[in-house]
């Protein structure tokens, strides 16, 4: 028996393509990508069959999901931990309507991934009566044009190969982004008369990250080589040792305070003494005035830099030289304001961190002293007692606790959780926000995370730390966790409310003088309470909860924990109070 309960899967024979979607299937192969996240349609009929009986269901097998927008996820999952991307398919205009939320998701957190997409016969003499109507869209791609980085509509079995190639090339290079690739049914279905000739995969490897120009790089040089006080803001780098190692020994190299921003996949360890914070949009009284006594501030593609740095230098008072390290200019669109206000800097480096950082490196370490020795910090932090009711802090302390000493990788935190809550101290150990802000997503891209940390064989515990909101619009996404077997754990910061706007509606109250008690309306999920560890169960998952007291939490995290260890998801719902946690668990400068 397999996941399909009494289906079996009838073996194969993989032989010459015969149609333009065996052709487009081999095409999807040669990317190397394990898997392909769908939601079936009959748009992609003809890719769906060759993908099962003409490539055996196997590089790339399907993964079922319930909901476009899980497929997307869960590819924007496995790419945080991967650093390339993972090929989805989605169904027609209608399908790919319900993946744009997570493409979007996928676009503002600069994450790579491959969208298949199909239509109905653009020759309108060859469509099935209604259904091929409503579902053929002229310039589908259209759809999703202003937040991914190329798409194509090919006209043969041929061009689509082209087109799969360029894609995944386009969505691998940095600043990276999701990709969109629209097949008409009527390539897919084509009869190939002969194999077309094509040029081997090989030659069309995503080219490298650029090399900083010589002159501004040599002022960014002589800029830090100078400084007494430098800060440097790490913001989005890559998933690569290498690159953590090499951050670390720059910052020590030029004992700079290091910054990381809470929206951010972990750049930099939290345990290191040159670390002083996390931080939001907004900067804590403590880190501005780290900033405001630094005389050279390094940005390593940090997510809003205009944002920041004008907090603490506004226009027309002193500032220190500011070096800007992105190439993320070369995506931005009109469309969205996700590129944020314009930062004033001093010079550009135009690459991504980790090529920058080498190369300022080689230069720097000839000229500055042996960096001193820094001993590791931990966190010491205790709940507000042994017993009583949950509150938001006292959760990120007792998860703190308990997996201070076990490799986790945290692939999502709720809103309101703490800075400074986590110990950090390796790239996969915290993946960041989704990118676009879109509720439903943690479950599917934490079981993205976990997939690939399970073909990895690595030895972390994925978590997705998921408000109850999250969780609730997202939780069918579990299925495809319990259909693959996927070990993730899903810990439940339930407050039963939509608290980010009940804190605005009480915020609209107060400022007009209206009663902000009634800030709850249309904002609780009360009468009835919602069973969220049944909604898990009913997608094959179990748990328990929901925890309400102090002494009972470290006890369950631990069991839920060893039950990830032993290789199968499982679900703890926490009960929190409706609140945000505006100080740092831990003050760390």
């Amino acid at each position: 028996m397999d996941h399909q309960g009494t289906k079996r899967f009838v073996p194969v024979e993989t032989g010459t393509p015969r149609y333009g979607s065996d052709l487009i299937a081999a095409a999807i192969r040669e990317q190397g990508f394990p898997y392909i996240c769908l939601n079936p349609g009959a748009s992609y009929r003809h890719l769906h069959d060759s993908l099962v009986n003409y490539l055996g269901n196997e590089k790339p097998k399907i993964i079922l999901c319930m909901h476009e927008e899980h497929a997307i996820g869960i590819a924007q999952g496995w790419a945080k931990i991967m650093d390339r991307p993972l090929a989805a398919a989605v169904h027609s205009n209608v399908g790919l309507m319900h993946a744009t939320m997570g493409i979007f998701d996928a676009w503002c957190d600069r994450v790579p991934v491959v969208v298949i997409g199909a239509t109905g016969p653009l020759d309108a003499t060859k469509r099935r009566p209604w259904i091929e109507w409503i579902h053929c869209t002229i310039d589908q791609g259209g759809l999703v044009r202003d937040f991914t980085k190329w798409d194509d509509q090919p006209g043969s079995p041929e061009a689509a190969v082209e087109s799969i190639r360029r894609a995944t090339m386009l969505a691998t290079a940095r600043p990276s982004g999701p990709t969109y690739v629209n097949l008409d049914v009527t390539v897919q279905e084509m009869e190939l008369e002969k194999l077309p000739a094509l040029h081997d995969i090989s030659r069309f490897r995503a080219p490298a990250d650029p090399e900083p120009p010589r002159r501004d790089l040599e002022e960014a040089i002589e800029i830090l080589a100078s400084a007494k006080r430098p800060v440097i803001l790490c913001g989005r780098t890559s998933r690569s040792e290498e690159g953590w190692a090499a951050r670390i020994k720059l910052a020590e190299l030029l004992g700079a305070k290091v910054l990381a921003h809470v929206k951010l996949a972990t750049s930099f360890p939290t345990t290191h003494p040159l670390f002083i914070g996390e931080t939001g949009w907004k900067l804590s009284k403590n880190l501005l005035k780290h900033l405001i006594e630094a005389d050279a501030v390094l940005s390593l593609d940090w997510l809003d830099l205009a944002g920041t740095i004008n907090q603490v230098f506004p226009a027309g008072s002193p500032s220190a030289p500011i070096i800007s390290v992105s190439n993320d200019y070369n995506i931005h669109r009109g469309w969205n304001m996700d590129y944020q206000a314009l930062p004033a800097v001093d010079v550009n480096l135009p690459t991504v961190p980790e090529t920058a950082v080498s190369r300022l490196l080689e230069a720097l370490e000839t000229r500055m002293p042996a960096p001193k020795t820094y001993q590791r910090r931990r966190l010491d932090a205790e709940p507000s007692g042994s017993s009583g009711p949950i509150s938001l802090m006292d959760l990120a302390k007792v998860f703190n606790k308990v997996t201070r000493d076990i490799d986790v990788c945290l692939t999502s935190r709720p809103l309101g959780w703490p800075t400074n809550a986590n110990e950090l101290e390796h790239p996969h150990d915290y993946l960041g926000h989704n990118g676009g802000g879109g509720v439903g997503s943690g479950p599917s891209i934490g079981i993205g995370a976990a997939l690939a940390l399970r073909d990895m064989k690595s030895p972390r515990v994925p978590i997705a730390i998921v408000g109850d909101g999250d969780f609730t619009m997202g939780n069918t996404a579990l299925w495809s966790a319990a259909s693959q077997g996927i070990p993730l754990l899903y810990v439940i910061s339930n407050n039963n409310s939509y608290f980010n706007d009940e804190h605005h509606q009480a915020q609209v109250a107060t400022q007009r003088g209206r009663p902000p008690e009634n800030a709850w309306v249309g904002q609780r999920l009360q009468d009835p309470v919602p069973d969220l560890l049944m909604l898990a169960k009913a997608q094959g998952i179990d748990g328990e909860g929901p925890i309400t007291d102090i002494a009972d939490l470290a006890p369950a995290l631990a069991r839920g924990i060893e039950t990830v260890k032993a290789g199968k998801p499982w679900v703890v719902d926490v009960r929190v109070p409706p609140e945000y946690c505006r100080e740092p668990m831990v003050e760390l400068a």
